[in-house]
C-alpha cells in the first residue's frame, strides 16, 4: 500500500526477497510462530487452506482484500504436535484458525508464489521466554527434514516510543546477543528484560519470542544479520540462523 515516505519499507521488502534465493534448498514446508496468536497451549494450524484474518485496523480497504492462497499441511502440523509432545510440550491442532498477517504479510513477499505449504503456530500464552526457547529446541528436528522454521515477530514492538532515541541501545544488545555464542545466547535471551531499554523496546513480550523459538531450534549454529535498518525512525534487525 501507499506510505509516506514511499520507500520507508524497501529495504526490509527486499531483504525478506533474498531470504528464499538464499538458502541452500527449497522448503519442503514453512512452520511459523506468529506474534499475533498467544493460546494456553501451543496451538498448531492444521488446516489443508486456512483462511486468511486480517487483524490489523485503519488501512486502506484493499489490504482487506489480500490473498495468499498457498496450502497448508495437515501432515507438517502433525509433525510439529508430534515433536511438541515429545518434549512434554502441552499443543493442540487446530483446523479452524487461520493464518493472521503475522504469517501472510512477509510470506506474499518471500514467497509469492505461493507454492509452499505452510503451518501456522501460536505462542504460550505465559510469554515465558525459557519456555520459547525449549519449543524451538522441541521443533529443531524439522530443519533436517526440509522444513524452514520462520519467528514472525518484531525486535522493536512499542508504539508509543517509535523514532526514540533509546531503541538503537536495544537493537544494539539484540545484535550482540544474536552473535554470542549458543549459551550466552540463551542465557541473555531467557533474562532479556535486564537488557538496557528492553521494555523501551516492548511493552509486552509477545513480538520478540518468535525469535526465542527460532533461536531455540538453531542452538548448534550462530545468527547471522539478514537484515539492519531503519523503519519510522527505529532501527530493528532481522537475523538467520543457517
Amino acid at each position: 500500500m501507499q506510505w509516506d515516505p514511499p520507500h520507508e519499507w524497501d529495504e526490509l521488502r527486499a531483504a525478506l526477497e533474498a531470504i528464499g534465493p538464499g538458502l541452500p534448498q527449497r522448503p519442503k514446508a514453512i512452520v511459523v510462530i506468529t506474534a499475533h496468536w498467544e493460546a494456553r497451549e501451543i496451538r498448531i494450524a492444521s488446516a489443508e487452506q486456512p483462511h486468511l484474518i486480517y487483524d490489523y485496523g485503519g488501512f486502506p480497504r484493499h489490504t482487506y482484500e489480500l490473498r495468499y492462497d498457498a496450502p497448508g499441511s495437515p501432515e507438517v502440523a502433525t509433525r510439529v504436535a508430534e515433536l511438541l509432545s515429545g518434549a512434554g510440550i502441552d499443543n493442540q491442532l487446530d483446523p479452524a484458525h487461520g493464518w493472521d498477517h503475522g504469517v501472510f504479510i512477509p510470506l506474499k513477499v518471500m514467497y509469492p508464489n505461493e507454492d509452499i505449504p505452510i503451518v501456522a503456530m501460536s505462542l504460550h500464552r505465559s510469554l515465558d521466554p525459557e519456555l520459547h526457547l525449549k519449543i524451538g529446541e522441541a521443533l529443531a528436528p524439522l530443519r533436517d527434514e526440509g522444513v524452514f522454521i520462520v519467528g514472525s515477530g518484531s525486535s522493536f514492538h512499542h508504539f508509543g516510543n517509535f523514532g526514540s532515541p533509546k531503541a538503537r541501545v536495544f537493537d544494539d544488545w539484540l545484535n550482540d546477543t544474536m552473535a554470542a555464542p549458543d549459551a550466552i545466547r540463551r542465557r541473555k535471551l531467557v533474562e532479556w528484560e535486564k537488557a538496557p531499554m528492553a521494555r523501551i523496546a516492548h511493552g509486552r513480550e509477545e513480538h520478540l519470542l518468535p525469535l526465542h523459538v527460532a533461536a531455540g531450534a538453531a542452538t548448534d549454529v550462530p545468527a547471522r544479520v539478514a537484515w539492519r535498518g531503519v523503519v519510522m525512525q527505529t532501527p530493528m534487525s532481522c537475523f538467520l540462523f543457517d
